[in-house]
């Protein structure tokens, strides 16, 4: 998965992983903000219209995080589980597969130090998203 170009946003290095975000939610402006624009005139209602034109572009990264981190989980479950469910040919005729304990070692091995770490960071910037969001909310009921 860390060579897909989409699943592998998630195991670059901090700036690699910032960059799509922050691309992603500048994109989202040009959807958002003429929107914002007409609900809140920017030369009357200027708070207003950059926490909504904000709030309103974290919707697109937001998707896009959530789509990496169900990806990255779904990988980590894999790794983590003892037997594993496959299809050799079509729906009918699914096998289960047990690792043999060298393998599952690795894969545990691969998950706690790979994949989880890349799960906690995606982790955290939902933290920051959701900080974003309250404080936003917060702002909005004072101005």
């Amino acid at each position: 998965m860390s060579e897909s170009w989409f699943y592998s946003w998630g195991a670059r290095g901090l700036v690699g992983y910032l960059m799509p975000v922050v691309v992603l939610w500048l994109v989202s402006w040009l959807v958002v903000g003429p929107m914002a624009a007409v609900s809140f005139e920017p030369s009357k209602l200027l708070p207003q219209f950059m926490i909504s034109g904000m709030l309103g572009a974290l919707l697109l990264p937001t998707l896009a995080l959530v789509q990496l981190y169900i990806g990255w989980r779904h990988v980590c479950d894999r790794l983590s589980q003892r037997s594993v469910f496959y299809e050799e040919s079509g729906w009918y005729d699914g096998q289960v597969w047990e690792k043999p304990d060298d393998v599952m070692n690795r894969d545990r091995l691969i998950a706690d130090y790979q994949v989880k770490p890349l799960m906690l960071r995606m982790q955290k910037t939902f933290a920051v998203i959701l900080g974003i969001v309250s404080f936003s909310l917060v702002t909005w009921q004072f101005i």
